[in-house]
């Protein structure tokens, strides 16, 4: 299963505290599109399914008083759970006339994000999506990220599904987007959420583990041992403070 649990702000992306678990729990629904002939690249999926994070964490019907701020807030006040689906043909189209925003990776990936639901009333048309092996590859060696700008790393010794790692990649998307000033995230939404997804070596991994940069570490519900660190959340607006 494709999925991922993680705490609320006050305790990010790590053994959170009890009352989070007390709290009824929400989802934030991702749906990949994929189609059987045509699928996305993987590294575009990683791409796409961050920005789609950050695209509905500063929306403005998520903010303030907005028609989707009290699911947003409701989720955040729990464990901040994603789950990564995938649709194709009718499904995509029934998704995509649900409420929420498509995102279009550069290469073309689509993942439609939509507000909140909790963990148990999910819309049936989602509902119904596949869950379970989302598999994607890169046509050729991946780019390498650009160092000036954002960069999500992700941890070389861990072998996660395509699904899984979208879902891990928007973590480290919003744990960046928490450290941010309110200019620094304004840049950031007003340049189009550039970034970059990346695997280091081992060596770089471990010196990026200590820089001081936010690190996703999951709950453990699926795939990986809980506590496994995912992915750096790399900024140039956080190096200053690492």
């Amino acid at each position: 299963m494709i999925s991922n649990d993680v705490p609320a702000p006050e305790s990010p992306f790590d053994d959170g505290p009890a009352d989070r678990d007390q709290a009824r729990q929400f989802v934030l629904p991702l749906v990949l599109h994929l189609e059987k002939t045509d699928p996305p690249a993987r590294t575009d999926a990683l791409r796409t399914a961050a920005r789609a994070v950050l695209t509905i964490l500063s929306d403005e019907r998520s903010l303030g008083d907005g028609e989707w701020a009290g699911a947003m807030r409701d989720w955040q006040d729990a464990r901040i759970r994603k789950v990564v689906r995938r649709a194709r043909g009718a499904e995509w189209r029934k998704a995509a006339a649900l409420e929420g925003i498509t995102v279009t990776g550069e290469e073309g990936a689509e993942v439609r994000v939509f507000p909140p639901v909790p963990l148990d009333g999910w819309p049936k048309e989602l509902a119904k999506l596949q869950v379970s092996g989302t598999e994607l590859d890169d046509p050729g060696p991946p780019a390498a990220p650009d160092p000036s700008g954002p960069v999500l790393w992700l941890n070389p010794d861990l072998d996660m599904s395509a699904g899984k790692t979208m879902a891990q990649a928007g973590h480290g998307a919003q744990l960046a987007w928490w450290e941010l000033s309110e200019t620094e995230r304004k840049a950031w939404r007003e340049a189009g959420f550039p970034l970059s997804v990346a695997t280091p070596g081992p060596e770089r991994w471990r010196e990026l583990t200590v820089s001081g940069l936010p690190v996703v570490r999951d709950a453990g519900f699926t795939e990986i041992a809980p506590g496994s660190c995912t992915v750096v959340a790399d900024h140039p607006a956080l190096r200053r403070t690492a």
